[in-house]
């Protein structure tokens, strides 16, 4: 299974950028591949429709699949998958390359929190109360970086997991790694999800996995589901599942090795694509792209695909920079607590920032309860995709890729799809200057800078306005205002939560959407400054309903004197 994980990635990135090359596909392959290939296609019928005609179809299994002979004999002993990138690489070293290119502009674990950055504290570890997100909420890098970046995170794995460099690694000049190759288990002895270190939390569990790297796929039923003969599942246990991922983004995410269409295999996307019971964004949209949902368990378990009608990377990219939940909560219709095992643990909700409370009262999910209102609150994620669906750009069109994976021309002078998913401040003359040829980079530039300096001018109005609901709560707690009243703040302030965490989560906002991050962080403001209010003549009716008894003697004796 390790070495079918290893394999798959590679293939995917083949897939995307065009036919693979025959010379490597007939050295890849044994001298009796055709014979071999043929007593796999008798049983896989599905994956010989899938690569007829394809781009792959020149590829042999044993490109991608150690031990197809001996399979042959034992079907139960199953052939190894490389999900490993530099299969990929082989034949698209340009797309390898560069997906493996650093950020230099992103300084590695540079927090969200930090007093110039888009969630300053104190505010936001007041805002987020005792939720693990507040020991460490770091900035994103490159691709390359998505798996080892979460295990080393303080709130993920409860500082177990280190850079055998130390801080070296944060120099590191970029290039291919696997994730094993550059950090160490500090605990190598035990399997305990738990701080190992103060300040830390243990948050990581196996759903947030399933968007680091499908080095798993093959062994994760659908939607997580504990099923015989999946090795992993939503409830399995966190630190024994990642010491079997090596890979951050595998190609096989967007690419299928098979068929070299583009495609998607994130669960809770697939779920929420499909879904009747609630419209999302992809349902209630008039051109959206067409996709082909197959099963492909074959190990007696359900495991889907998604094969894209064309190129999309809005889908593609929606499997990961999504808002979801991947964490145990509470039902907030009957209080109980929701564990792993629910299959609310592994949503996608894929609706934009206008209907998104609705949504979880319809799923009945709240994440965490504030630690000093009380209220049931969601933990935003990164509600990219949902930001950008209906904005000006994409209504015209304009996929994620275009600004953030260009076309660009490589040193042989041919143009390719570049994977370095980047700022297109690093790409202007291949994406934003495409458009507008009337301005140049230096412009552009200002132009971003002023609708990023507006965002967080509204960011900080949010909060200043929330700070003082906090004030409130507490006077009426102390006050001991009555409960239904405190019911109705907490309602107003998951509103207000909402509607500024959502924006503080998202990447690029500003740019990405915003008329509609203007409006719901007013709605925000709007929010919090009722419950303040609420709550101010709440304890003002209070502290006037004390001074009544008080004053009431002193007015009878009053009237009791007689006059002059």
């Amino acid at each position: 299974m390790k070495s079918i994980r290893k394999t798959i990635p590679a293939l995917l990135t083949m897939v995307l950028f065009g036919s693979a090359s025959i010379a490597f596909a007939q050295q890849a392959q044994p001298a009796n591949n055709q014979a071999a290939d043929q007593n796999c296609l008798a049983c896989h019928p599905n994956i010989g429709q899938m690569s007829t005609g394809s781009k792959h179809a020149a590829l042999g299994c044993a490109t991608c699949h150690d031990g197809t002979a001996a399979h042959v004999q034992n079907p139960k002993q199953h052939p190894t998958v490389s999900v490993n990138p530099q299969q990929c690489g082989t034949c698209h070293a340009d797309q390898f390359k560069t997906m493996y290119q650093i950020n230099t502009h992103r300084v590695p674990r540079d927090s969200k929190k930090n007093l110039d950055n888009i969630a300053p504290n104190p505010f936001f570890d007041e805002a987020l109360g005792a939720h693990g997100f507040v020991k460490e909420h770091n900035l994103p890098r490159a691709h390359a970086y998505g798996a080892v970046d979460q295990f080393v995170a303080d709130r993920s794995f409860g500082g177990r997991f280190v850079p055998k460099q130390g801080w070296l690694f944060s120099g590191n000049n970029g290039g291919f790694f696997g994730v094993w190759d550059v950090i160490k288990d500090t605990k190598p002895d035990n399997n305990e999800q738990k701080p190992h270190r103060p300040g830390t939390a243990a948050a990581a569990n196996p759903v947030c996995w399933t968007c680091k790297s499908t080095d798993l796929m093959m062994d994760w039923a659908y939607m997580g589901d504990p099923k015989a003969g999946a090795k992993w599942s939503r409830a399995s246990n966190p630190v024994e599942l990642v010491r079997n991922i090596n890979h951050a983004l595998n190609c096989n995410m967007c690419h299928d090795p098979h068929s070299a269409q583009p495609r998607i295999v994130r669960d809770a996307l697939i779920q929420a694509i499909t879904r009747t019971d609630y419209p999302s964004l992809y349902s209630e949209s008039a051109n959206k792209t067409p996709v082909d949902v197959k099963d492909m368990g074959l190990r007696g378990f359900t495991r889907k695909i998604g094969i894209l009608g064309k190129n999309d990377s809005k889908l593609q990219c929606a499997q990961c920079h999504v808002e979801y939940n991947c964490n145990p909560g509470t039902d907030p219709a009957t209080g109980k607590p929701i564990k792993m095992d629910d299959i609310r643990t592994n949503l996608f909700p894929l609706v934009d920032v206008t209907k998104i409370e609705d949504f979880y009262k319809h799923a009945s999910f709240k994440d965490f309860k504030h630690n000093q209102t009380g209220a049931l609150l969601t933990k935003m994620q990164h509600p990219d995709t949902e930001v950008y669906w209906n904005s000006k750009h994409d209504k015209m069109g304009i996929g994620c890729a275009a600004c953030h994976m260009p076309k660009v021309k490589g040193a042989d002078g041919k143009t390719f799809t570049s994977h370095w998913a980047t700022t297109p401040r690093m790409y202007m003359q291949e994406t934003c200057m495409q458009c507008h040829k009337d301005q140049t980079p230096e412009q552009l530039n200002r132009v971003i800078d002023s609708m990023n300096a507006y965002y967080m001018g509204k960011l900080r109005e949010a909060e200043a306005s929330m700070a003082q609901m906090f004030i409130a709560f507490r006077q009426a707690q102390d006050a001991g205002v009555a409960m239904d009243i405190m019911k109705q703040a907490q309602e107003l302030h998951s509103i207000a939560h909402t509607n500024w965490e959502w924006w503080t989560a998202t990447n690029g906002g500003w740019f990405h959407n915003p008329d509609q991050a203007r409006d719901s962080l007013a709605q925000s403001v709007i929010a919090s400054q009722k419950a303040t209010q609420l709550l101010r003549n709440a304890v003002a009716e209070k502290v006037a309903a004390k001074a009544e008894p008080a004053a009431a003697p002193a007015q009878a004796k009053k009237k009791a004197q007689p006059k002059k």
